[in-house]
């Protein structure tokens, strides 16, 4: 995915334009906050290990195992380009998205069922824990709760950013009530095999990312204890239905315990020079995304667009068009020319 060619009279990297949403938004005020790329990320993919069909599917491609701050890294670059990223980067990232998807099919070996990652259903559960995670650690370790207004907002924007994805913008539920339905009606459909469980501590543990070969011995501790203290606060913003799922105990004294020191920690982290050093710790290749949003950098054209507009401009197809044509392959592939096994 190329990044941000254009550069001001200073050298500065730039936006070609605010992308999909603008610096007014309450999408940037959340997923710009430090608590995105920690904090709520880390709730984030652990909490989509509990969809048998996304377990299924990320263990297919072993990426989390094999290089875990790659694919950390990767991650969370998308969804700070869809989100802080001009809109032809962001069209760039969801198409790329898609094609690395189309190679995550098989069988979810409990049910028997097919998974497919760019199963709309699949999709659109990603988008939300992602989405609804970030929201919660801001709210809980960063400023707090935002304005009803500035919420439904952030929701609408939400179904923007599906569009970005292989599930409906229709689906994408407005309020916070709305979003605790969906989460009660996935409920029943989550499950938790000691794959899952063991999925689930193994993304808990911030060290995976933090720490390697070349990291000094003076700053292991200091790192492992910022890694216990991101695994705790992680754990205490999860329902006691999803932490019992999971088989991971915390007693509810640790979470009031640990919020006010990090909240300072974010606190101190959202200043400029140290938001960008979280950056390059975690996920390098996502400065070039978060820079010029922190540094209040210009874009070369200071407008917004919608996804359509953008796509139209450029000539592109959707992502849910581009997932037609790859279920339309498989079915010209598959032997005897069958349709290929519906997603379930």
């Amino acid at each position: 995915m190329k990044l941000f060619k254009n550069t001001n009279h200073n050298g500065e990297l730039r936006h070609e334009d605010y992308g999909f949403f603008g610096p007014d938004s309450p999408t940037w005020r959340v997923w710009a906050y430090p608590t995105a790329l920690t904090i709520g990320f880390q709730r984030s993919v652990v909490v989509e290990e509990l969809d048998p069909f996304l377990l299924a599917a990320v263990n297919s491609r072993r990426g989390i195992y094999t290089n875990p701050k790659l694919r950390y890294d990767r991650t969370i670059r998308y969804f700070a380009t869809v989100a802080l990223g001009d809109t032809r980067s962001a069209l760039d990232a969801s198409e790329m998205l898609v094609k690395v998807h189309a190679k995550a099919v098989g069988i979810e070996p409990v049910s028997g069922k097919r998974f497919d990652a760019n199963d709309p259903d699949s999709q659109l559960w990603i988008l939300l824990t992602g989405w609804h995670s970030v929201l919660i650690a801001y709210e809980r370790f960063g400023p707090g709760k935002l304005s009803a207004a500035d919420e439904a907002r952030y929701w609408e924007e939400c179904a923007i950013a599906a569009e970005l994805q292989t599930c409906s913008p229709c689906a994408v539920p407005r309020t916070r009530e709305g979003i605790r339905h969906y989460f009660a009606a996935m409920r029943p459909r989550l499950a938790a095999s000691e794959l899952t469980q063991s999925t689930m501590r193994y993304l808990l543990d911030g060290s995976r990312i933090t720490i390697n070969a070349d990291t000094p011995r003076i700053a292991r501790p200091l790192l492992k204890l910022a890694a216990w203290g991101m695994r705790a606060a992680t754990l205490s913003t999860m329902p006691t239905y999803m932490r019992e799922l999971a088989g991971i105990r915390q007693p509810r004294w640790v979470g009031p315990v640990i919020t006010p020191a990090v909240r300072l920690a974010m606190k101190l982290l959202s200043l400029r020079r140290a938001a960008l050093a979280l950056v390059d710790a975690i996920t390098p290749s996502t400065r070039p995304v978060i820079e010029p949003v922190l540094r209040g950098i210009p874009p070369v054209r200071a407008e917004t667009l919608t996804p359509a507009q953008a796509r139209a401009r450029d000539g592109r197809i959707s992502p849910t068009q581009m997932y037609r044509q790859i279920l339309q392959r498989q079915m010209n592939d598959s032997p005897g020319n069958h349709a290929a096994p519906a997603p379930r």
